[in-house]
């Protein structure tokens, strides 16, 4: 074989080690991205299992302000459908709104506030918020670690030809950045 063969059997051979590579990272990264959305998606179903026990809570006290409560609940079942982040974002900012004007109906009734088993379920809402905010920045920073491979020469080509399209990020509102108002007295 002489020296210019052997030198471009190297070559492919190179780089056919470098598509196998590179491949697998995307591969790899793409499991990162959903085993992140995962993890959100249980956050999320554990705040939605809280929910129905705050409202009936709630209601026991202030059963007359339907509208509110009714509102939480459709709230609670929109992020629990939700197929996409994106779609998760959206109802999971509706439901910190709706979620925030549970409590402030709350305000109006003394003897809820004071009850043991709302504040457990407050706590328990507001370790759930942090854990959200936890799993949404981990499925975030895979987001990014994975399109930036999706998105960059040379990697891109492979995501191309592997057929791996962009993730999406999992992102707050303006108004949904605040952290939901949990705490009493």
């Amino acid at each position: 074989m002489d020296p210019m063969t052997l030198l471009l059997v190297v070559l492919l051979f190179v780089i056919l080690l470098w598509a196998i590579s590179t491949y697998n990272t995307l591969v790899r990264e793409r499991l990162h991205v959903k085993e992140g959305w995962s993890a959100v998606q249980v956050q999320l179903q554990r705040r939605g299992s809280l929910i129905p026990n705050l409202v009936e809570t709630v209601r026991g006290y202030a059963g007359h302000e339907r509208q509110t409560l009714d509102s939480v609940i459709e709230a609670r079942d929109r992020v629990q459908n939700a197929a996409r982040p994106a779609d998760a974002a959206i109802a999971s900012n509706a439901l910190t709104q709706t979620l925030r004007s549970l409590f402030a109906l709350a305000e109006a009734y003394p003897n809820l506030k004071a009850n043991q088993h709302f504040q457990n379920l407050q706590e328990q809402l507001a370790d759930t918020e942090d854990k959200i905010s936890y799993a949404r920045n981990y499925y975030n920073s895979r987001v990014v670690s994975y399109n930036g491979l999706v998105q960059m020469v040379p990697s891109s080509y492979i995501a191309k030809v592997g057929n791996f399209p962009e993730s999406e990020f999992f992102e707050a509102s303006e108004e949904g950045r605040d952290e939901v108002g949990v705490t009493f007295g």
